[in-house]
């Protein structure tokens, strides 16, 4: 292997990425359900809080860094806890945090500068907290750029937000909500120990729905 080759490989490039190659989530129900994500394309997960956004986008990044690809996490407000994303299996050394300081035009132009670099497995691009009112302005030219910046490379760009914002332009939205929560403990003193997840893809449609459960992280 040559010096130009090594490097590729160490940062994650791929030639023999296949326009058609999905990254599995490691949710058996829901990759039975989605096939897992699309590379090359746009995926969002939708949904309120406590819906399983983050046990989810953690099943994805603890695939991809166990496949030894470098991955990218966009935090626009602060809300990635790396201990649960540990305890879930991220290998942290191999992901990149950027903390955007509730500024969502940063965050915006961080994930630019990520896709059209290159050489990562999955970038997430949290917009969770995101005033409404912010969202509702982004330009759909955003998300028609960063389209074009995915197609043709091994990259999954995860947005991870309340409601999908980039609709046409993404191939993939989940859209999620909590069912049941299970509580542990005596009467008085009970701990969230899980909540059951529901998933529907609303892009492309799919008959019935996956579920899948988020544990609390002591």
């Amino acid at each position: 292997m040559n010096h130009a080759s090594a490097l590729a490989a160490t940062l994650g490039f791929r030639p023999e990425f296949k326009l058609s190659e999905k990254l599995a989530t490691g949710l058996p129900a829901l990759d039975a359900r989605i096939q897992g994500f699309p590379r090359g394309a746009v995926s969002e997960i939708a949904g309120p809080e406590s819906s399983g956004r983050a046990t989810l986008v953690q099943s994805l990044l603890a695939a991809s860094t166990s496949n030894l690809e470098i991955c990218a996490y966009v935090d626009t407000c602060d809300a990635f806890d790396p201990c649960s994303a540990a305890a879930s299996g991220v290998a942290l050394e191999q992901l990149l945090w950027i903390r955007c300081g509730h500024q969502a035009e940063h965050a915006f132009r961080v994930a630019d500068y990520l896709l059209h670099a290159g050489g990562f497995g999955v970038v997430v691009l949290d917009l969770c907290r995101v005033p409404d009112r912010m969202c509702r302005r982004i330009p759909l030219s955003y998300w028609y750029r960063f389209r074009r910046a995915v197609e043709n490379t091994p990259v999954v760009l995860a947005v991870l937000e309340r409601e999908p914002l980039a609709k046409s332009c993404a191939s993939l939205i989940l859209e999620l909500t909590r069912k049941r929560a299970i509580w542990a403990g005596v009467p008085g003193f009970h701990l969230l120990r899980e909540i059951e997840v529901e998933a529907v893809s609303r892009k492309p449609v799919r008959s019935g729905t996956a579920y899948f459960q988020a544990k609390a992280i002591a």
